[in-house]
């Protein structure tokens, strides 16, 4: 993806979110936003260690189309699992942004 049309497609979502949750949307949020879709299981209130888990889900959810993770099912509690499938590429940090927010993109524009 190309830097405009990355900086658009990051505009558009963000804005996307911004505009369904009242509010503004940075990267934490916008995982933790998407780890809650994922879960599926509407609001109620969570532990820190389990927002944690939330944004995990997301990253797994994200990387899954790039090969990184694989979806393994729920577990008892309905909570998904996933396996790590391809070792992650050793990136510096705004690499890791970078792949992150390509991935936000793809995600959002599917919704």
């Amino acid at each position: 993806m190309n830097e405009q049309d990355f900086e658009q497609g990051w505009k558009v979502a963000m804005q996307k979110m911004e505009d369904r949750f009242e509010q503004p949307i940075d990267v934490q949020a916008a995982l933790f936003l998407i780890g809650l879709n994922e879960l599926g299981q509407g609001p109620k209130k969570l532990s820190k260690d389990q927002k944690i888990d939330v944004i995990h889900i997301a990253v797994c959810s994200l990387l899954e189309p790039y090969g990184y993770y694989v979806y393994e099912g729920k577990d008892k509690d309905g909570w998904p699992h996933f396996s790590r499938s391809e070792t992650l590429p050793k990136l510096k940090a705004e690499e890791q942004e970078r792949m992150m927010k390509e991935a936000i993109i793809s995600y959002i524009q599917e919704w």
